[in-house]
């Protein structure tokens, strides 16, 4: 692929990859965590979300070995907020999203036409991400009463 900022696209993706890495470490400590009377519910919500932040981390990581490139070995940092009601784990996991939609915005800018395939990809991750923001938005309508 000729594409003139392949290096910065590596570095969104390598980026991305280790967002996604510590989605599975979050959503997993969140699912070991919540409790209360969603507790199965949530459990569940969460445990998917950890299955589907590493799919999201290996797809990342293909796309930056076809691209030529190293993928990361790190994890974003993950803040420790100790916060453990249904409300908060649900506002972090929203937090999460948001800046998820974030990155995959700015792999979709940096691809600028230069490739149909990697835009196509962000878009459909930008969407993926932002279907979870509503259903997090309407799990947090159920703690507003």
């Amino acid at each position: 692929m000729g594409i003139k900022n392949k290096d910065k696209i590596i570095d969104i993706l390598n980026e991305i990859m280790r967002y996604e890495l510590s989605g599975v470490v979050r959503y997993t400590h969140y699912a070991l965590m919540v409790t209360g009377r969603d507790r199965l519910s949530l459990t569940q919500f969460f445990k998917e979300q950890a299955t589907e932040s590493l799919l999201h981390a290996q797809q990342a990581g293909e796309l930056v070995t076809g691209l030529d490139g190293h993928p990361s070995l790190e994890i974003s940092i993950i803040e420790e907020s100790n916060k453990h009601n249904s409300i908060d784990l649900l506002q972090e996991s929203a937090t999460h999203e948001k800046n998820a939609v974030s990155l995959y915005k700015d792999l979709v800018e940096a691809v600028n036409g230069e490739s149909i395939y990697l835009e196509e990809y962000g878009r459909e991750m930008i969407k993926a991400e932002e279907i979870h923001s509503i259903e997090i938005q309407k799990m947090l309508k159920d703690y507003s009463n």
